[in-house]
């Protein structure tokens, strides 16, 4: 099959979530299978020039609120992959990916660039695949705009990533991007009066899928629809849930070049130079007895920042460590930095984003703490079943299908309920208990490194 997958940021050009790991691995693994794939993604300002290749003459684009020339550049075609960069300065060339006055106009232009190079290059594909709100406009571009083109005859593929995140903007855009106001309507592109971009996507979509299948099902409710539940219980054929992967190339303890010491599954010494690098590089003292407790994420409240710095300082004056790494609301990065002014020599905090040390939490921690409030897939939690950093972890969407409670014989992991500081707390003692009893910890840490969540399954 021939795929044209539409995505707003793509690992290792851009990212500030996971959307971008997805769409840096999946379209390599679905090429894998033998398909044909094209991942098309704005050239940012953050994005290097050096290996891209000018890919065809420009085009100019015109919208009622005014014409732009649109230039082109893409990686060399690899095992019938690569990636295609949409090239207008006047709307990506600019320090921040999102949370622009004009990102209506903005991701409009790139949906139909990402298009219009497709029909220009003769890339007639067999499903166009768009991702997130983004890129929701696309199924109903295709369907109308391209109806009568070899490009209208394609499927439309749209993948939900977070919900939480929907795109919408006031119903003045329609006529400044060219929609008609027939389609401002419950089966179109309205939503609560305004102009829904993941609205239209779920509504005009061949098949609608998401990143697992609890979340396919968590979504669809009330208290996790964010207002589009009702829609997402009537989407054509239903929402599909499939689970994300890690890509093997770049999360691997065997081949990691970020890391001190490589180590296996068979021989897992090598994470103790891994956890005393860990410890180095955040300049904290070894613990004695006590567990390492390693935070990788975006400090928000979806993340459950805020239960754990309430039972944190608990486990920190009994001798535990943590190492935290991650930016977000400035309100969460403060409480961080307060409580490591509290405990300098326990808590180690770097508010930022660090790849390198990112792995090495990772490979170092002794267990990994994801205490959401919801996750449509997560991937940090399938890294640390990885590494070996015992996740502990909510019962929610894709942690609820990646982690197995260690109080199961196949477990994998800590998971707890309620989203509550309690349920976080009683969780953790029961961490510091199996961290005590190091046979029975090695055995939950050997399996989950044991586990298979590569991509190739996700792609099939």
């Amino acid at each position: 099959m021939k795929l044209l997958f539409l995505a707003s940021e793509v690992v290792p050009y851009s990212k500030t979530g996971g959307l971008a790991d997805v769409a840096g691995a999946l379209p390599r693994a679905l090429a894998d299978l033998g398909h044909e794939v094209r991942v098309v993604t704005p050239l940012y300002r953050s994005i290097s020039r050096a290996n891209l290749s000018p890919d065809g003459a420009p085009l100019t684009l015109t919208f009622p609120f005014g014409a732009l020339q649109v230039d082109y550049r893409s990686t060399a075609l690899e095992r019938g992959h690569a990636v295609v960069f949409v090239d207008v300065p006047a709307l990506f060339d600019r320090p921040a990916l999102y949370g622009h006055d004009d990102d209506a106009r903005r991701f409009t232009v790139f949906t139909m660039a990402a298009l219009s190079w497709a029909q220009r290059a003769g890339f007639s594909p067999d499903v166009v695949w768009g991702n997130d709100w983004q890129t929701g406009l696309m199924p109903l571009a295709v369907q109308t705009g391209y109806a009568h083109t070899p490009l209208g005859r394609a499927k439309t593929l749209f993948t939900i990533h977070n919900l939480a995140y929907q795109g919408n903007f006031p119903r003045t855009e329609l006529e400044a991007l060219g929609i008609p106001w027939s389609y401002f309507g419950l089966d179109g592109v309205e939503f609560w009066g305004n102009l829904g971009f993941m609205k239209a996507g779920l509504v005009r979509a061949d098949q609608v899928t998401t990143v697992s299948p609890s979340y396919a099902k968590e979504i669809q409710t009330t208290e996790g629809g964010f207002g589009l539940d009702g829609v997402l219980r009537n989407v054509k054929r239903g929402v599909v849930g499939i689970l994300n992967g890690i890509d093997g190339h770049e999360w691997n303890t065997a081949t990691d070049v970020l890391l001190p010491q490589r180590y296996s599954a068979a021989d897992r010494s090598g994470r103790a130079l891994n956890r005393r690098s860990l410890l180095d590089a955040f300049r904290i003292t070894p613990p004695t007895t006590a567990p390492l407790f390693g935070v990788v994420g975006r400090m928000v409240d979806q993340k459950g920042a805020d239960l754990l710095q309430a039972v944190l300082p608990k486990f920190l004056e009994q001798g535990a460590r943590a190492v935290v790494l991650g930016n977000g609301d400035p309100a969460v990065e403060n409480a961080w930095r307060a409580l490591q002014l509290r405990f300098p020599e326990r808590l180690g905090l770097k508010v930022g984003f660090d790849n390198s040390l990112a792995h090495l939490i990772e490979a170092g921690s002794d267990f990994f703490v994801m205490p959401s409030r919801f996750e449509p897939c997560g991937l940090n939690q399938l890294y640390s079943l990885a590494y070996g950093a015992v996740p502990i972890v909510r019962a929610v969407g894709g942690l609820k299908d990646t982690v197995v409670d260690f109080s199961e014989r196949e477990g994998t992991g800590v998971v707890f309920g309620p989203a509550t500081a309690d349920a976080l707390f009683a969780a953790m003692v029961r961490a510091v208990e199996l961290f005590r009893n190091q046979p029975a910890y090695e055995a939950v840490q050997k399996r989950g490194m044991k586990a298979d969540f590569s991509w190739a399954s996700s792609a099939r």
